[in-house]
């Protein structure tokens, strides 16, 4: 009997396993055969039923079941099933827990999706699995600069303000406070600076999922897990005794930015006294101090001064009336987003942050630094004022003429009786300054004796510098610094001073408005970038239609030539034959469609999407007398957004296709080689892309700021504690949005060309190439800066490194810098992938 048991088990063992066999086989069938149909959802089922049933068949399917895997997703993303995408990449990950390629896919979800600590998550575990995907690489550097701020290294190098917090808190636990909240602990440096002065219990909280986890490795990598307790908590959502025991004596935070009040510093303050501090110390009275609470910054006063700054105005302030033949005077007014954020309603940052120590061009102070208010961290009252408190008025005495551009902020925080920390624009400092351009002026110059005018108030956690105007001294008003209301003698004085008076509201409410980002305010005063453009375009259509003169093609029937206007009344451009088809694609805002307009009979498109722009490019378009039709906006021509380069009508082609091919951040724009090539297959013969190639070109420098501003150095900055190794992991190769005008720097090689893209030769290219770089002069190679000579044509070109142009450079860091003497000979290998330039230097 036993012998026949075993043989019934066997042959059922066996019938299972064929069963087994077969199923799979048919899955794998069905599964291919839907596939070929395109349906990828069916298929993605079939293939997890064979991979759980056959997990022997991992590696062969792999590849497929990826394939499947990224066309399901992307169906389920546009159907908005977000769930079950994420279910889907989930049950991949617990077949392929190690898959670099399924990591990099669900990262690229979830950080278009918006969750952007997820998201490196994946892409990190995607370059560790494989440190040579390029793809995953890429995508972790670039969401590596949203988590990490790089202000991060820059203050963690600045040994000053470091030794100056742990001065300021080791003097508080001497004095008795012994239980600390550090609140917004980012890397965790003050907790520490915390216990290593003996504090008995420290708590520490950060918001940021990424720098909770960092902050976790850290504080256990210094031996301090025990001793210091870690909360991912906002400080606003700690309770008491759920999260920390008992109210604690001694807060320290550095949650300050630029414009003192703009990381939410006021907010969780009031808090802390209303719920996690002791009461702070009555006055005249000596008690403990490890029974009363008391906050580490301990106080701050702002500064403020106005100032003259070419670098500033061309970003916020349009100058020109004309641009390339286009006229923009008195047809629209542009402002950047700081003068809207005047006066909005919703919560905008209301100014822009500068190093004005290393501004291109510099800065010319108009007036003397003044105070522009004091706050005191340790007075619950006076914080909450802060918000409920009316607007005031302050002047500041113009001792300077000149022409007013911004008003630039800055502060003293005061950490106790003895340390402070300022981030003046005359300090060695990791901060940089609050920048409010003025805007919306009739006249900006100022003379001596003149009077710089503003309404200051704390609204929506931030500083609020509104109203910026001029008094001529003439006028002769007394001006109160903090009245709400203007001191003035008589009927006749109010009618001379407000006569004189120029408002940032002094607008002409018939004009329309529209906000730029300051990028691209700076490009709309980049007078080089638009007549090359003009002069290219122009060739390329005279060659197209050389019957037509298209130099006199004035649209304004001032040309010697054809008027465009009468030509048009007679023919619909429609139908026109000889009608040429311009497609403007570059990113933002874009004159370039207007100034082809005007070039002869075309049909330009532009690709602009925000209803604002699309408003002022039409009126731009009728004060320069041409009709509608010659302008149209291409995204409303399209069925589908996403397909964006395709022909312009069935039976026609391009004459010209305008590409983004440069971030203003001084990076090649993702995908610009793939759209390339779509556009050579729309363009008619004898069309061009634009720019036709872009020549990369770069130097060998030593910059001890790049190397401070890319990670951290070391343990001695850090006063021993040991957190390079971790927030180092965060670093990114390549600096971008640098002015190398007035980087510190000292070159050591003269500039060589490192690399071509050919846009319309794409046999020219190469993904990598060696280049020979002679040393000129000793030193230490730490980074690469590089730019680009942008070439429309064989004649006209554009250099990204000009002084004037709207771009700005980038830079790749090296990880170790490389002494070198004259004559010496580098070896660069430079490699390019997506929009990411990578160089790698061999002896």
């Amino acid at each position: 009997m036993p012998n026949s048991n075993a043989k019934l088990h066997s042959n059922h063992r066996a019938g299972r396993e064929a069963s087994r066999r077969e199923l799979v086989s048919r899955s794998l069938q069905s599964a291919q055969h839907c596939l070929e149909n395109q349906d990828f959802g069916t298929a993605y089922a079939h293939y997890l039923l064979v991979l759980n049933l056959a997990p022997e068949l991992k590696i062969t399917v792999k590849e497929t079941f990826q394939f499947t895997l990224f066309k399901w997703a992307e169906e389920l993303d546009s159907l908005a099933r977000i769930q079950d995408l994420f279910n889907c990449y989930e049950q991949a990950l617990e077949l392929y827990p190690n898959d670099e390629v399924i990591c990099n896919s669900m990262g690229e979800h979830l950080f278009r999706m918006g969750f952007r600590d997820e998201a490196a998550g994946y892409f990190h575990k995607a370059v560790k699995l494989n440190p040579d995907f390029a793809d995953a690489r890429e995508n972790f550097y670039r969401v590596a600069n949203w988590l990490v701020e790089r202000w991060h290294f820059i203050m963690l190098n600045d040994a000053k303000r470091n030794l100056t917090y742990l001065r300021a808190i080791e003097s508080a636990v001497r004095s008795g406070s012994r239980s600390v909240l550090d609140i917004g602990t980012g890397t965790g440096i003050l907790s520490m600076f915390a216990k290593k002065a003996g504090a008995s219990f420290v708590y520490a909280c950060e918001l940021s999922k990424t720098m909770y986890e960092l902050a976790r490795d850290v504080v256990a990598a210094n031996n301090m897990e025990r001793e210091i307790k870690l909360l991912h908590l906002k400080s606003l959502d700690i309770e008491i005794p759920k999260h920390i025991p008992e109210r604690v004596s001694l807060v320290v935070t550095e949650t300050v930015d630029a414009g003192l009040f703009g990381e939410g510093i006021v907010e969780s303050l009031i808090h802390a006294w209303e719920h996690l501090l002791l009461q702070p110390k009555p006055k005249n009275q000596d008690i403990s101090a490890g029974d009363y609470g008391r906050v580490i910054p301990a106080s701050a006063t702002i500064f403020g001064m106005a100032v003259e700054c070419k670098e500033i105005r061309r970003h916020h302030r349009v100058g020109m009336q004309e641009v390339a033949g286009v006229c923009l005077s008195n047809s629209v007014q542009f402002f950047s987003p700081t003068y809207a954020a005047a006066g909005s309603e919703e919560t905008v940052e209301p100014y822009t942050t500068e190093k004005l120590s290393r501004i291109p061009g510099g800065y010319r102070a108009l007036t003397e630094p003044c105070q522009v208010m004091a706050v005191d961290f340790n007075n619950l009252q006076e914080l909450k004022s802060l918000a409920a408190r009316k607007p005031w008025k302050l002047s500041l005495p113009v001792t300077e003429g000149g022409i007013l551009d911004a008003v630039v902020v800055w502060f003293v925080l005061q950490l106790d009786e003895e340390h402070s920390l300022s981030t003046s624009p005359s300090e060695e400092t990791c901060w940089e300054q609050a920048v409010y351009p003025v805007q919306g002026l009739l006249d900006y110059s100022v003379k001596t004796g003149d009077t710089v005018m503003m309404e200051v108030c704390c609204q929506d956690c931030y500083l609020k510098i509104q109203k910026i105007s001029s008094l001529p001294s003439e006028c002769g008003m007394d001006v109160s610094d903090r009245d709400d209301t203007l001191s003035l003698g008589n009927e006749a004085e109010l009618c001379n001073a407000l006569a004189g008076l120029q408002t940032s509201t002094e607008q002409d409410g018939s004009t329309p408005v529209c906000v730029l980002e300051s990028t691209e305010i700076a490009l709309l005063n980049d007078t080089a970038y638009h007549e090359c453009f003009k002069a290219a375009m122009s060739k390329v259509l005279l060659s197209l239609n050389p019957s037509k003169d298209l130099h006199s093609m004035d649209v304004d029937g001032h040309g010697s030539g054809i008027n465009l206007q009468e030509n048009q009344s007679t023919s619909s451009l429609g139908v026109d034959p000889d009608a040429l088809y311009i497609l403007d694609v570059s990113e933002g805002f874009s004159i370039l469609p207007i100034i082809a307009g005007k070039l002869g009979p075309v049909r330009a498109y532009s690709s602009v999407e925000k209803d604002q722009h699309q408003a002022a490019l039409h009126v731009i378009a009728e004060a320069n007398h041409f009709p509608k039709e010659t302008l149209e906006f291409w995204l409303s021509h399209l069925e589908e957004e996403s397909v964006v380069l395709q022909r312009p009508k069935s039976d026609k082609l391009w004459s010209i296709i305008i590409l983004d091919v440069i971030e203003t951040s001084g990076l090649i724009q993702q995908e610009v080689m793939e759209k390339a090539a779509i556009s050579r297959c729309l363009l008619h013969s004898g069309g061009k892309i634009f720019p036709q190639y872009v020549l990369v070109y770069g130097m060998l420098v030593e910059s001890e700021s790049l190397l401070l501003e890319s990670a951290v150095q070391g343990t001695e900055p850090t006063l021993g504690f040991n957190i390079a190794p971790f927030i180092n992991q965060f670093k990114v190769p390549v600096r971008v949005y640098l002015d190398l005008s007035t980087l510190p720097c000292v070159p050591l090689s003269k500039p060589a060309e490192l690399l071509r893209l050919d846009l319309m030769s794409p046999l020219q290219n190469s993904p990598s190439r060696e280049v020979k770089v002679q040393i000129c002069k000793s030193g230490r190679v730490t980074a690469i800066p590089f730019w680009y000579h942008i070439h429309l044509d064989e004649e006209h070109s554009l250099d990204t490194s000009d002084e004037s142009s709207h771009w700005k450079q980038a830079a790749v860091v090296l990880d170790e810098p490389i002494p070198v003497q004259v004559g010496d000979e580098l070896v660069l290998d430079v490699q390019h992938h997506k929009s990411n330039i990578s160089i790698t230097v061999k002896r």
